[in-house]
C-alpha cells in the first residue's frame, strides 16, 4: 500500500514487528489526520492494515527494518521503536523518537541507554543474566497515547510559531 500523503509535515514511522500499541498509534494520529507508516520484516507478512496506516515490508534480515525507517524520517517525523540504537540515530535526524511504553528518548538519556544496553550484551555474552523487561500493563499504554500526543501537538506548535528569520530578527 503507498500513501500519497508523502509531503504532509507530521508522519509516525512504527518500527511495527513487535510494537503493542499499533492500534493506539493509529487511533491518536487519526485524531490529528497524520499519517502512519508500519515497517515490518516480512517475516510478519499478513498484517491486517487499517485505515489510515500504510504498511511495508522489508527483507528478513537483522537491522532491515531500522535502515528503512532511517531512510524515510525526516525533520518532526515520529518513530516508535524500543530499539535504543534506532532511536539514537533518529534523534540525531531531528525527529523525535518515543518507546511502545511512551518514553520520550531525548539527547540527554540516549548515552546512559545505551551503555546500559552495552553492558547487558557483554554480560550475556559472558553466560550471565539480565532480567527482561517487566510485563506491559495498561498503564504503559496510557502513557504511550499521552506522551504521543503531546509530541504531535508539541510539533505542530512548533510549526506555526514563525522563526526569529520570519519574523524579521
Amino acid at each position: 500500500m503507498t500513501s500519497n500523503n508523502t509531503n504532509y509535515p507530521i508522519k509516525i514511522l512504527v518500527d511495527a514487528d513487535s510494537c503493542p500499541v499499533l492500534s493506539e498509534i493509529t487511533n491518536v494520529a487519526k485524531k490529528f489526520n497524520i499519517p502512519v507508516i508500519l515497517i515490518a520484516s516480512i517475516a510478519h507478512f499478513g498484517r491486517e492494515v487499517r485505515p489510515g496506516e500504510d504498511l511495508i515490508y522489508v527483507d528478513n534480515v537483522s537491522q532491515a527494518v531500522d535502515m528503512e525507517i532511517l531512510n524515510r524520517v525526516k525533520r518532526n517525523n515520529i518513530v516508535v521503536t524500543g530499539d535504543y540504537g534506532l532511536a539514537s540515530l533518529v534523534l540525531a535526524k531531528e525527529a523525535r523518537a518515543l518507546s511502545p511504553r511512551g518514553y520520550i528518548y531525548s539527547e540527554a538519556s540516549m548515552e546512559r541507554l545505551l551503555v546500559e544496553r552495552h553492558l547487558g550484551v557483554k554480560i550475556r555474552r559472558g553466560g550471565g543474566r539480565t532480567k527482561g523487561p517487566k510485563a506491559f500493563t495498561k498503564s504503559d499504554r496510557q502513557r504511550f497515547c499521552l506522551n504521543l500526543t503531546r509530541l504531535i501537538e508539541g510539533i505542530l506548535k512548533e510549526a506555526k510559531t514563525p522563526s526569529l528569520e520570519e519574523r524579521g530578527f
